[in-house]
């Protein structure tokens, strides 16, 4: 007879299957985004129901659920064309140069010296370029034509480590596949990360807690359907955080690695340093990051005419890192402080953050003290692109402090509401907001709940 609670929490998974598939085959994003902004809704509380069911289930049950629902929800996610970003175009653009033996960092796309690696799929013509989301750009004999590359006319940004992956899967992969390629390279580092956090956490922790990332909505939309490249940098972060409580250099060395597919896993090195007395044990985690960082991108330091950081500076002006009021930056703090008050303000709270978990983090759990940087960096600088939360996802799945999730909903509400016709900053911002205040209920409520559990133990030991 089949456990109750495994039923239930089966049932569940079953439905959010189906309504992931139908919010990923829904295109809504541009004409329709209300719509879709209540298919997210619906996949987010399906997905709360059904890891609240799975905690109830016995392990053995859960582990099976795990396995068997993540394979079907990440592969919701191969069931249409990219549908809310452009950026996996640029992959495959990158990995095209690269095959043709030209250096990713010396050509924006738009530049005609790489006229001859254009093909209609990722350069069409005619009526197709009338389509919104494309970029127009010059084409042979001052013809005009378009692009699905985001940015045509700037260098790539992307670490060496992802470069190297975009290479791998054009070489790997079929000709005419297209999009497909990157996806399914997506699914399969999607999976793999659910295997890494499961072997991690039948050691030191709740296997269940792997159904954070597994069933997660954002898995399938962001790291399947729009194929980023994080996930790979969350895979790589995972195994690090496993492995380098025993042998830093090997953790070191794999958090060098993810830095050098996306840079964000960086935020996760006071994690890795929690609780170290030692200097030489510092040294033994950042030299051979460090280390990987440097070999990384030497390779193309050496092929490269242009510099290899591509796109970056101008990104960081872009997204108004610089400027408070650019693009809704810093919303939380803006509330409570004045606009230019907020970058010196991000500083000062995440050296306050960072020093904590230095001092006070469990270094048997790196994930705990990665997962509150990684959370508070969320939460001050309230980034719109939702594909940033795979990282903090999979560290809720490792840590099991389920309320940081809040803060993974609350980009994507950011993001997929961006071209509503009401304020796009004010939900944002609410939904930042809603997050923060659950991360710190969370906070009072397991610090209560822990200080009874300890009274309790103590008056049965004294009996």
């Amino acid at each position: 007879m089949i456990n109750p609670r495994t039923l239930a929490a089966g049932t569940l998974l079953a439905a959010l299957t189906v309504v992931l598939a139908l919010t990923i085959r829904k295109d809504g994003y541009i004409d329709d985004p209300a719509g879709l902004s209540w298919w997210y809704a619906a996949c987010w509380v399906l997905f709360a129901a059904a890891v609240f069911a799975v905690r109830r289930t016995p392990v053995r049950h859960a582990v099976i659920l795990v396995v068997a629902g993540g394979i079907a929800v990440t592969a919701t996610g191969l069931l249409a064309p990219p549908r809310t970003s452009t950026d996996s175009y640029r992959y495959a653009w990158d990995g095209r140069v690269q095959a043709a033996g030209i250096s990713p960092y010396d050509h924006a796309p738009a530049d005609p010296a790489l006229t001859g690696l254009r093909d209609v799929w990722l350069f069409p013509t005619g009526t197709a370029c009338a389509l919104p989301e494309r970029v127009r750009i010059s084409g042979p004999a001052g013809e005009i034509h378009c692009t699905r590359l985001n940015r045509p006319q700037v260098h790539t940004i992307y670490p060496p480590v992802a470069e190297g992956y975009f290479l791998l899967v054009h070489a790997l992969s079929p000709d005419g596949v297209r999009h497909k390629a990157l996806q399914t390279g997506g699914a399969l580092l999607a999976l793999g990360t659910t295997a890494a956090l499961l072997l991690v956490l039948r050691r030191r922790g709740d296997p269940r807690h792997a159904a954070y990332w597994a069933w997660c909505p954002i898995v399938p939309i962001e790291a399947v359907n729009n194929a980023h490249a994080d996930v790979l940098g969350v895979l790589l972060t995972v195994v690090a955080l496993g492995v380098v409580v025993r042998r830093r250099i090997l953790g070191g060395a794999l958090l060098g690695a993810a830095i050098v597919t996306k840079l964000l896993p960086a935020v996760v090195l006071p994690g890795a340093l929690s609780g170290v007395r030692r200097v030489r044990d510092a040294v033994a985690v950042l030299l051979p990051a460090a280390a990987v960082v440097v070999l990384s991108y030497l390779p193309y330091v050496l092929v490269s005419d242009g510099s290899v950081f591509g796109f970056l500076g101008g990104y960081v002006e872009e997204e108004g890192y610089d400027d408070p009021s650019a693009r809704n930056r810093y919303a939380l703090l803006r509330l409570v402080l004045p606009d230019d008050w907020a970058p010196a303000a991000v500083i000062v709270v995440m050296l306050v953050v960072v020093v904590q978990v230095l001092r006070r983090g469990d270094p048997e759990r790196p994930w705990s003290g990665a997962l509150l940087v990684t959370g508070t960096a969320f939460l001050l600088l309230t980034p719109g692109y939702s594909w940033y939360a795979l990282l903090l996802v999979a560290l809720v799945a490792l840590d099991g402090r389920w309320e940081w999730l809040g803060v993974a909903v609350a980009g994507a509400a950011k993001y997929v509401t961006v071209h509503m016709d009401a304020e796009p900053e004010a939900v944002g911002t609410t939904a930042y907001a809603v997050a923060a205040g659950a991360v710190l209920a969370g906070c009072v409520l397991r610090r209560r709940y822990g200080r009874q559990a300890g009274t309790r133990a103590a008056q049965a030991v004294r009996s």
